[in-house]
């Protein structure tokens, strides 16, 4: 595996980088210090596996850069590593082509499993950026929850198989914020997050890729 890492300051890359090399024994590694050095990169004739971005750091253009960084390594997956931790930020990222976005204040566990989540063919939002007040979902009554299909389970977290269900009952996005105690700017982080998991453009599309089984 091939990994780039592109951030200003070198002692963060230099713990990303070990911090990798506990995930993926054998990657090799290039790093940039800015983001012009990184788009360069990006553009040469190798190839990268994952590229790992900080927001803001000299030279980033806006939440485009995603967008040139995955034009120059389309069969990367890229990923924001930031300290930012603002919900505009999150879902600008995904928005724009980020298949994750990991807080620089996550613990080492929290990391990993976010890499490994992404790695996997998932999606990785921080809990820290969609945990709402202390508001409990409302709980309705009624059959049991189905069995959860195995490739969902490893592409979504709990949260997001949440509002997938709500989705695909054909509930708006303000009655799953209602149901599920969220806000509606956090349910819109976790549609974006599910249609790059499951590889849809829509809500009618995600509704339909992974039939769901109500057994008796």
């Amino acid at each position: 595996m091939k990994i780039l890492i592109g951030d200003d300051h070198v002692l963060f890359r230099e713990g990303l980088r070990r911090l990798l090399e506990q995930l993926k024994e054998g990657a090799t590694f290039a790093e940039a210090s800015n983001f012009d050095e990184l788009l360069e990169m990006c553009g040469r004739d190798e190839s990268y596996d994952l590229v790992l971005t900080d927001l803001r750091m000299p030279g980033w253009p806006g939440f485009s850069g995603i967008e040139m960084l995955r034009e120059k390594q389309p069969n990367a997956k890229v990923v924001v590593v930031s300290a930012s931790e603002a919900h505009h930020d999150v879902r600008d990222a995904l928005e724009h082509g980020a298949v994750g976005y990991i807080p620089k204040s996550s613990s080492v566990k929290i990391m990993l499993s976010a890499l490994d989540l992404i790695f996997s063919g998932g999606v990785y939002v921080p809990p820290t950026v969609l945990r709402e007040g202390n508001s409990e979902p409302e709980t309705r009554g009624g059959p049991a929850v189905p069995p959860v299909d195995p490739q969902l389970e490893q592409l979504l977290t709990h949260r997001q198989r949440e509002v997938l269900d709500r989705l695909r009952e054909g509930k708006s996005n303000k009655q799953i914020a209602h149901e599920l105690g969220l806000s509606e700017g956090t349910v819109k982080i976790h549609m974006t997050a599910i249609f790059k998991s499951l590889g849809v453009r829509n809500r009618t599309q995600a509704a339909m890729a992974f039939p769901q089984s109500h057994s008796a």
